[in-house]
């Protein structure tokens, strides 16, 4: 039975019990295409780290109409790129066609970096184009120069993976197979990368089934009614939030360590404009697009953007209202907005950058609003080699994982501990998943004493890794950041404690020149290396915080007597 527009509701045409009821009804379908990847996918940084999303998005504009709520919250904001990106190339050939899906990782048009496999789908009710579902997931290695494809020290794309435009991997609901053997023979896992593949396939089909049973039931002008009326909504609460806080303008800079090739420092600088019920993003003052492979496309600085607003304003929808009341400064050329051939495979610490200079200007508007600086780096590391045991001889083995670090204080109380990075919701791969499917043995997986800020509100504690080969050789590659500018506190907080990445040679512990990037280290058997991540900065002035707090941080160990700061 289908059910009709209420025209008794509001001005709108939908009555809001019903709104309410469609936006369950649509989150849950991306919520379910979430669930089936990570229970399908092979790779653990889909399955156990859900490094991964879904989402419906607009038939005409691209726009996000829908995001599930475990799903990452900046792939959902580039997929709206990816979904231009996957019609502007369809229109060239003929146009978006029933039963066919659109693969690619092009990270300049589609945002983030090329281990990000976005899918795209069109989906027809009654032969007419109704919206696309799409799915985007971080593959575990597609080619490259570097095992997991963080290459450190790349200074073109190519020199980081395999760069795949948009192609159809379905045409008329059959697999092609010709883009599948090329998918394949550009990667060292091909059997992980047929297992993601599947699995996202599986994950878009789902998506169908739930959304036909949808408009079975809501007729198709209910649905794209509520789809509007969710993005009106959105932008009027945004635009409620907005005119809430002080006019002015509000600048903040903060920087990266280097981008691994150039040992300098790179500005990320944002001047923030509100005026009224509009806020400007300008983010000029950035420093230009680098040789090495920490640049961002534009793309991807507006998601950076979306995911630091969701943050600030927890209580509004996600979909692509969120930036009907925000207008971007980003000239091309930037560090933020870099072109190809650019590297752009550590695109996840310039984007938390992002996100903590949006945090501080915003905390100058309106303390309260804004947390600290989290740990801001995700410390990519890969360590990989070739099996020496008679059964395996030869065959080649990746571990990539990223690890996590404490969290920012708040108005409202202490950062949370060993988190993960704020652009998303993934998780933090469990050392045994890591062990069971890799050489390795984790000697230590620990909180780190005195790496949080302290102040009245204390930042969360970062963490120690130390990670022992069991192969008889491997190399290691690292990328991160923050080992040599900490996580700022706000509101007179203290800043944390820097990043420190370390390894073994011959007996001794050796730190790379660049910081927390370091590309092509040779282990032997026994030898181990070390990650101690930052904690987050703290909010507010140290001499606030209470005794039963101090006390309680000193008798945890978290604190030691000589950090402890504060009222005693």
């Amino acid at each position: 039975m289908q059910h009709n527009l209420n025209q008794s509701g509001d001005a709108h045409g939908m009555d809001p019990v019903t709104l309410a009821v469609l936006k369950g009804r649509l989150e849950q379908i991306a919520d379910e295409m979430d669930a089936t990847l990570y229970r399908s996918a092979f790779n653990p940084i889909i399955a156990e780290a859900h490094d991964a999303c879904h989402g419906l998005y607009d038939a005409q504009s691209g726009d996000t109409l829908v995001q599930g709520k475990s799903g990452l919250p900046i792939f959902v904001g580039v997929m709206a790129f990816a979904v231009r990106s996957a019609q502007g190339v369809a229109a060239e050939r003929g146009g978006m066609s029933q039963g066919d899906t659109w693969l690619f990782n092009d990270p300049y048009e589609g945002g983030t970096h090329a281990n990000d496999f976005k899918l795209v789908r069109p989906y027809f009710r009654g032969g007419k184009l109704f919206c696309f579902l799409a799915s985007a997931a971080h593959w575990h290695d597609v080619g490259g120069a570097v095992p997991g494809n963080y290459n450190p020290v790349a200074t073109e794309c190519w020199q980081e993976a395999v760069q795949i435009p948009p192609v159809r991997i379905v045409q008329g609901g059959e697999l092609v197979q010709d883009v599948l053997a090329i998918l394949r023979a550009n990667t060292r896992l091909p059997d992980s990368l047929w297992g993601d593949l599947n699995a996202q396939l599986a994950a878009l089909d789902l998506g169908v089934k739930r959304l036909d049973d949808l408009l079975e039931e809501y007729s198709e002008e209910m649905v794209q009614t509520a789809f509007g009326e969710l993005r009106r909504r959105t932008l009027q609460l945004m635009k409620s939030h907005i005119s809430d806080l002080p006019d002015g303008q509000y600048d903040f800079t903060d920087v990266l360590d280097n981008d691994g090739v150039s040992d300098e420092l790179l500005n990320i600088s944002l001047q923030m404009t509100i005026k009224g019920d509009r806020l400007v993003l300008d983010f000029s003052k950035t420093s230009a697009q680098c040789a090495g492979p920490v640049n961002i496309s534009r793309a991807t600085a507006v998601a950076a953007c979306y995911v630091a607003l969701k943050h600030i304003f927890p209580d509004v929808s996600a979909n692509a209202g969120v930036l009907d009341a925000v207008e971007f400064v980003i000239p091309d050329g930037l560090v933020i907005s870099a072109h190809r051939p650019k590297p752009v495979g550590g695109y996840t610490e310039t984007i938390l950058r992002m996100i903590d200079v949006i945090f501080s200007a915003m905390a100058l508007a309106n303390p309260s609003l804004a947390v600290a600086h989290a740990y801001g780096t995700i410390n990519a590391l890969s360590i990989a080699g070739q099996r020496s045991d008679a059964k395996r001889k030869g065959q080649p083995w990746v571990m990539f994982s990223f690890f996590g670090g404490g969290h920012g204080g708040h108005d409202q109380g202490d950062g949370l501990s060993h988190g993960n990075a704020p652009i998303s919701t993934a998780t933090i791969p469990p050392l045994e998943i890591l062990e069971a499917a890799y050489p390795v043995r984790f000697t230590q997986w620990a909180l780190r004493a005195d790496s949080a800020g302290i102040g009245k509100h204390r930042g969360g504690l970062g963490a120690v890794y130390e990670i022992e080969l069991l192969e008889e050789s491997a190399q290691a590659f690292v990328f991160g950041e923050r080992a040599k500018s900490p996580p700022k506190g706000i509101a007179q907080g203290g800043n944390a404690a820097l990043n420190v990445f370390e390894y073994q040679q011959n007996g001794q512990w050796i730190k790379p020149p660049m910081g927390a990037k370091a590309n092509g280290i040779r282990l032997k058997k026994g030898e181990r290396v070390r990650l101690s991540t930052p904690g987050g900065g703290a909010w507010g002035d140290s001499k606030l915080r209470s005794k039963e707090a101090i006390e309680r941080d000193l008798e945890l160990g978290y604190v030691s007597a000589q950090k402890k700061g504060g009222a005693a």
